[in-house]
Parts: C-alpha cells; sequence; structure tokens
C-alpha cells in the first residue's frame, strides 16, 4: 500500500514528509528514501534536502519486497551446485549483527533455498555493508568457501558510486593504507602500525548538479575501503553519513564480481543491474 500526497507549499522533501506522514518516525522516512520507495512526480527522489514545488505530486511505497520481514525472496542472479550469488538489496544487512532481530542476507537465503527436510547450509564468500547494493556471493560448502577465499586477491570488485563533487583529475588511484577503528566503526586512511594496504581505482563517467557518478575497482577488500578513500579524497560517497554528508540513500553499488572458479579455474562473472532509486540519485 502507497501513500499519495500534494504538495501545497515549496518545502524540502523530508520536512514535508515528517509533517504529512503522522505517526512515521523519522527513521522509518529516512529508510523509504533510501530504498528509492519514494517518488515525486513519478519519479524515485532519495534527496531528504530535495525541493519540492506547489503542485508536485508524493507518492510513499511499500518496502521493496525482499527487504519486509517474513518475505523470503531474493533475486539470484547465479546458482550453481557449488555457488550462489544474490543482487542484495541497499538497506540488508550481509550477515547478522549483534542485533538479532534484524534481518539479513545469509538467513534469508537460506530459509529461501531450503526445502523441506533439507536445509541448505552457505558460507559467505563476503560482505556488503548494509546500505550498499549488489553482488553478493554465497558457497554451498567450507571447502568451497575455503577455496574461494584463499583465491579472493585474484578477484575482481567493480563498483558504482555517486559522490559529492567532481575529482580532479578524473581518473586515478588511490595507496592509501587503513585501519579500522572498532569503537568508533569508523576507517583511517594512512599510515599506522595497524594499518593495512588499501588500493582503489577510479575513473568519472559523468558529472550532473554537482555530484558525479565513478567506476571504482578495488584491488584489495579492507571494510569500508570506498567510503574512506573517496572522503579521503574530498569526494564522500553521496548519503554516507559515517564519511560524508547523511540523507537518502548511499551511492555505492557492487556492480560485477568475477572470480577463478575453485574447480576449473575459469573465470565467473557475476553482475548486478542497477536499481532505479541508485539511477535516481543524479537526477
Amino acid at each position: 500500500m502507497s501513500n499519495r500526497l500534494q504538495v501545497k507549499l515549496a518545502v524540502a522533501l523530508m520536512a514535508f514528509l515528517c509533517a504529512e506522514l503522522q505517526g512515521w518516525s523519522r527513521n522509518k522516512i529516512k529508510k523509504r528514501l533510501q530504498e528509492g520507495c519514494v517518488m515525486v512526480n513519478g519519479q524515485p527522489v532519495t534527496r531528504q534536502g530535495h525541493l519540492l514545488d506547489a503542485g508536485d505530486d508524493v507518492e510513499v511505497l511499500a518496502r521493496p519486497k525482499a527487504l519486509q520481514r517474513g518475505v523470503l525472496r531474493l533475486e539470484v542472479l547465479y546458482s550453481d551446485d557449488d555457488l550462489i550469488a544474490i543482487n542484495k538489496p541497499a538497506g540488508l544487512l550481509s550477515v547478522a549483527s549483534n542485533r538479532e532481530d534484524q534481518r539479513h542476507a545469509l538467513a534469508m537465503l537460506r530459509e529461501q533455498l531450503s526445502e523441506p527436510r533439507r536445509a541448505i547450509k552457505l558460507w559467505p564468500a563476503h560482505r556488503l555493508d548494509r546500505d550498499t547494493s549488489g553482488v553478493l556471493l554465497f558457497s554451498t560448502s567450507r571447502e568451497i568457501h575455503e577455496a574461494v577465499t584463499g583465491a579472493w586477491s585474484e578477484a575482481e570488485k567493480n563498483y558504482l558510486a555517486v559522490v559529492e563533487g567532481c575529482p580532479s583529475p578524473r581518473q586515478g588511484t588511490i595507496d592509501e593504507p587503513l585501519r579500522m577503528d572498532s569503537k568508533g566503526f569508523r576507517a583511517h586512511v594512512g599510515a599506522h602500525p595497524e594499518a593495512k594496504r588499501a588500493v582503489t581505482h577510479f575513473e568519472t563517467q559523468r558529472t550532473v548538479k554537482g555530484c558525479s557518478l565513478l567506476a571504482v575497482q578495488i584491488e584489495t577488500g579492507r571494510q569500508h575501503q570506498i567510503r574512506a578513500h573517496l572522503a579521503w579524497l574530498g569526494h564522500p560517497v553521496l548519503g554516507d553519513s559515517r564519511y560524508g554528508t547523511g540523507g537518502g540513500r548511499l551511492g555505492l553499488h557492487a556492480l560485477r564480481l568475477s572470480i577463478p572458479c575453485p574447480k576449473t579455474g575459469k573465470r565467473l562473472d557475476f553482475q548486478a543491474p542497477v536499481p532505479d532509486g541508485f539511477s535516481a540519485l543524479l537526477g
């Protein structure tokens, strides 16, 4: 079920929604924005500060089915006896967190693929941040999991990122070590005894209204690597409250993952289509 609203006076989108959606918490409204569920004149808008004009039509859609508690269908991009790749929606944890009541992709996929009297076992090959969408890979046995993670240095990981501003030069490589602060759950860039090597390549594809779409490839896979590196560059990912300015959907999508097949050595290529909510970040 959706909510249809009519704008009477010029106002910022978040302020309008908070005033109109009585009984909704601010966090709930932010989630709808992040998930691409808010439509303005038929187009998805994810920015809290988007300026509405008098006469605009606003529609707040129901959450994506994959994120609703009790609905188990996740989009499977690839499946064989050893590996399963899914298109993880933004807003969904990859694996369990400290809060047991939160849904996560691992449990949902297990429920989705298990049959009566035959529960499937899955091991995550890697993780994506909760608000990052895209390719997420699982293995169906510990042996395959160890083979995949053991050859992870050979994986090719391509992302799309929408960032604030326009990098100059328009392409380059960030070769700066990272260390994770477990207390603040934040990655710090720069030399430190505990820092580990991290390499991020980027290329600007286009710039619209002060924001840029970057093609990003990472050689390493440190936690928060892309978000921390791009913020260090001076161009934080759009919607990143931890390293930049919050509000709306996080502008990060895991577009492609390529790995050597653990049994044959041939390359396996998994790609996740760009979600509508992500595409809307550049207008």
